[in-house]
């Protein structure tokens, strides 16, 4: 991997966490979170012209994909609602990987190596350790985040199946970020109208930079695995756990505590052993 592609990498992972630092600092996080949707697929939508459609045999994939994400957005809401970033966010990107390399693993049959066994102790540890920790306050929020890493294991491994049906990746990847936006401004319109018009006025650029960063991060990486090994791109990213940390720190202000963070430095350190695997 060139310095070049590193580094782009680490963009792409501090992106990820800055959108989800947004949507977590937000005055209505549900409001904030459709805006960063619509800014999503607006981009998307701007992009697709350019590329070759997916494949026919791609669009159930996509369709399972889209209804998971919508899942995934109201989730994160609900899970921000309940719990520090510092907390949640560790839990729910690190818990995935961990979950999709039991499935995939176990589907196909293959042993698991010595690096990916301690990659799963070092996440199960790391989660025990938010749990222990976490507090009777925060008991919610970790439920709701590990209901969501469960979401977001099931999209990967949909979404992993349908892109290698779809021949043309990025626009697979792109047309699910264009439908999901849909239903999600669709229902904001109907329902909340009046307040989604004053929260764009007032958080507009917020949705828009979250849109950016969420189409980027992943643009990045898809990028990047074209340029160096796949689990070692995979792998990388998982450093956004560390820069959410961060950023919840000198951003939001919370107080993470020696507990908490290291028990998200081996949530990461897990996430990428199991990538490396």
């Amino acid at each position: 991997m060139t310095l070049g592609v590193f580094l782009l990498v680490l963009l792409g992972a501090v992106l990820h966490a800055s959108w989800n630092a947004i949507v977590k600092g937000a005055g209505d996080r549900l409001l904030t979170m459709i805006l960063v949707g619509i800014a999503a697929a607006v981009l998307a939508g701007l992009a697709l012209p350019f590329l070759p459609p997916p494949s026919p045999a791609s669009r159930p994939f996509i369709a399972a994909s889209v209804l998971l994400q919508v899942v995934y957005f109201v989730l994160v809401v609900r899970v921000y609602d309940a719990a520090d970033l510092s907390l949640a966010y560790p839990v729910m990107r690190g818990t995935a990987p961990f979950l999709v390399s039991l499935v995939d693993r176990t589907a196909i049959g293959e042993r698991l190596s010595p690096a990916a066994w301690a990659g799963i102790g070092a996440i199960s540890l790391g989660i025990l350790l938010m749990v222990v920790n976490g507090g009777s306050r925060h008991r919610r929020g970790l439920a709701l985040a590990l209901l969501n890493a469960l979401v977001i294991a099931a999209y990967t491994l949909v979404d992993g199946l349908g892109a290698r049906r779809s021949g043309a990746p990025a626009a697979y990847t792109l047309w699910i970020f264009l439908l999901t936006g849909v239903p999600l401004a669709l229902w904001a319109w109907a329902r909340r109208r009046a307040a989604l018009v004053r929260c764009a006025a007032g958080a507009w650029p917020y949705g828009l930079l979250g849109g950016i960063g969420s189409v980027a991060s992943y643009g990045l990486a898809l990028w990047a695995m074209t340029r160096a090994p796949v689990a070692v791109v995979a792998a990388l990213r998982e450093t956004s756990i560390l820069f959410g940390i961060a950023i919840s720190a000198l951003w939001l202000g919370e107080r993470p505590g020696t507990a908490r963070l290291t028990a998200a430095g081996m949530i990461a350190l897990g996430a990428a052993a199991l990538r490396l695997a």
